[in-house]
């Protein structure tokens, strides 16, 4: 099993690698404007309960933004589903998604700020094996820059706001977009107390 997720995760890797060299990222900027009320124009997003952008890997932006739209022709049978994404991602092609990608993981994040959580660094870097809640720095990496390369997301400096409301749709599973369910498998076991914790650290690491 192990093995065959390791194929999985790498042939994902090659694929992903491939569509965020395709992106163009003049191309992306122009077509960012729509995208600027609630990411910022650079990416980095002043509306809380909005991710920003900047830094994000190309592919899985270019993925997010294909799964809203799968999401919304599919009806919420598939995909990823947001009102207002599944809107804006009905007009976009795949070429726009992977531009879109490239501007926005070419934009600088800015720093992060507030004060962290002790709990919830504790839990970041150790999970709880005997809960089954794999540590975060597993897929998300020390410094909170994901692994782009095996399509796991940057979540560092991420509004907390943002942070909170994913792992609880991941949670009661209204977000099923993850690989072979990892994120509902591990948010699943995660109390109230430890979210809040986890995404206060995760919102301040620099």
């Amino acid at each position: 099993m192990k093995k065959i997720l390791f194929v999985l995760l790498f042939a994902t890797s090659v694929l992903n690698t491939a569509i965020a060299s395709v992106g163009n990222i003049e191309a992306g900027k122009t077509k960012s404007v729509m995208c600027a009320a609630c990411h910022g124009a650079d990416g980095n997003s002043l509306v809380p309960m909005y991710p920003s952008l900047a830094g994000q890997s190309a592919s899985y932006i270019a993925k997010q933004l294909n799964d809203f739209k799968i999401g919304a022709t599919s009806g919420g049978k598939s995909g990823r589903v947001d009102p207002v994404m599944g809107g804006m991602t009905m007009a976009l092609n795949e070429q726009d998604m992977r531009d879109l990608g490239a501007y926005f993981s070419s934009q600088k994040q800015k720093p992060a700020i507030g004060e962290t959580s002790e709990a919830g660094k504790k839990l970041y870097f150790g999970g709880d094996a005997e809960r089954g809640i794999t540590a975060c720095i597993a897929c998300h990496s020390a410094d909170g820059k994901g692994m782009s390369q095996a399509g796991f997301p940057a979540i560092a400096g991420q509004s907390a706001t943002y942070l909170k409301s994913q792992l609880e749709k991941f949670r009661s599973k209204d977000r099923s977009n993850d690989k072979n369910s990892m994120m509902q498998n591990i948010a699943f076991n995660l109390e109230d107390a430890e979210i809040a914790a986890l995404v206060q650290y995760m919102s301040t690491i620099k």
